[in-house]
């Protein structure tokens, strides 16, 4: 006998909810592990009880479905629930399992499941949340905000706030007024999605806001340095030297 479908559902809408459970319910081999009002509530919820499937609407106050999947540390299928054919559209971009546009059937969200149990039978590995977060975002679109995982936490850091970003390894280091925030995404990746005018690669490892630049000083022989306004060194590489001074 095949096991329960491992579910989280999740929509700040309480008849929503309430609708989703009485169909989950009703669907065979399926096992609801946990529902969640918001985005934090979900983040959590996938951390601790590991599901096989998440049932996540889109439209959420303070994180929406896409930030959610951002900050979850693991791939995972996905059924999204919408409102709105062009977050639909997103979402088959992104290779959702399936979405569900309101109103729903319970015989549409019955083949929803069907879907997601033949996908996690072939063990189809879900898109990278890298991939998911650019498709989401409108084109020419700047990032505002960085999401950050803080344990079962999760910290919402204003882009303005940015000192500097530093690559390590294949997570980088978000500097804010003195604190560090480590974040598991690649420098190249986040870099894109900041605005280019403000935020610059001024070196293979570093991303620097020319908001903070005081000054830039001669280190060595074709070699720079910037000085932020708080008297942080961050190196600059001579192509970085050459974006900056496009801009300065």
């Amino acid at each position: 006998m095949a096991e329960d479908l491992r579910v989280i559902m999740v929509d700040d809408e309480e008849p929503a909810r309430q609708l989703l459970r009485e169909y989950l319910e009703a669907a065979a081999g399926v096992a609801i592990v946990a529902e969640c009002c918001n985005g934090f509530e979900a983040v959590k919820a996938v951390a601790e009880h590991d599901p096989d499937l998440l049932l996540l609407d889109i439209q959420m106050p303070k994180l929406d479905g896409f930030e959610v999947i951002e900050l979850l540390e693991r791939d995972l299928p996905v059924i999204f629930i919408t409102a709105h054919d062009e977050h639909a559209l997103k979402a088959f971009e992104v290779h959702a399992v399936d979405y569900l546009l309101k109103p729903y059937s319970a015989q549409r969200l019955a083949e929803a499941l069907e879907r997601a149990r033949e996908r996690i039978a072939r063990d189809e590995q879900p898109p990278s949340f890298e991939g998911l977060v650019a498709s989401a975002r409108e084109e020419g679109d700047s990032l505002e905000r960085i999401l950050v995982r803080d344990g079962s936490d999760v910290r919402v850091i204003p882009v303005c706030e940015v000192d500097y970003i530093e690559a390590r390894d294949d997570a980088v280091a978000i500097h804010v007024a003195g604190s560090t925030h480590l974040k598991a995404q690649r420098l190249s990746a986040l870099g894109e999605l900041l605005e280019p005018k403000r935020f610059i690669r001024v070196h293979r490892s570093y991303v620097l806001n020319i908001d903070r630049l005081r000054s830039i000083e001669l280190y060595a022989k074709d070699s720079r340095i910037a000085i932020l306004e708080d008297g942080t060194k961050v190196p600059v590489s001579r192509s970085g030297y050459t974006r900056l001074r496009e801009l300065l």
